[in-house]
């Protein structure tokens, strides 16, 4: 009996070492599946089940965990992760930063190729889906090492795709040249 629990004890260890290994906090049940190489969903179920009662994951939100609290991850890189899905952090929230529009968004916002409203945690998103011919242009786009972001122009573009007739409060802190030129290039307007 003891070698039984000599191997069960090894294969939890190389199930964390492998967690360590991948130098990120967010995983989807499926990335947990390739990254243990396990195919079936019971084992898998049932490992994640005992590596939540170790405290080695945090359950976030159905089918997404984190090795870290919800609270020391940066809420923008968590809403990316999250979607599983390319997106980047655009529109009211980059505006707001840069001082562009005056209030402050009631959510994060992120321009995909879905549209959904989601909380983790004390965040809120908002994320607006566009057309992939124009989503993946990167013209105007930031990496921010664990996410895309719209730089300022960018961002007023695409909140002009998504409203035309949007009210920016501070229009001299943006380059409306530059805006114009993202929206004929990516856009075609």
């Amino acid at each position: 009996m003891q070698s039984r629990s000599v191997v069960v004890s090894c294969t939890y260890m190389y199930r964390i070492n492998e967690l360590i290994l991948q130098k990120r906090p967010y995983y989807h049940t499926q990335d947990l599946a390739v990254i243990w190489g396990i195919t079936n969903k019971n084992t898998l179920y049932k490992t994640i089940s005992r590596h939540l009662k170790r405290g080695i994951l945090r359950p976030v939100h159905k089918g997404f965990y984190s090795t870290l609290p919800i609270g020391q991850l940066d809420p923008v890189a968590l809403g990316i992760a999250f979607l599983h899905t390319f997106s980047y952090l655009s529109t009211e929230s980059v505006l707001s930063a840069a001082g562009v529009i005056n209030q402050n968004p009631e959510a994060i916002t992120f321009v995909s190729s879905v549209s959904r409203n989601f909380e983790l945690g004390d965040n809120s998103y908002k994320v607006r889906k566009m057309k992939d011919q124009y989503l993946l242009n990167d013209r105007g786009l930031i990496n921010k090492g664990n996410y895309m972001a719209a730089g300022t122009e960018r961002a007023a573009a695409d909140l002009l795709y998504f409203d035309p007739k949007y009210y920016f409060d501070n229009r001299n802190l943006a380059d409306w040249n530059e805006v114009n030129k993202i929206q004929k290039e990516v856009y075609g307007l």
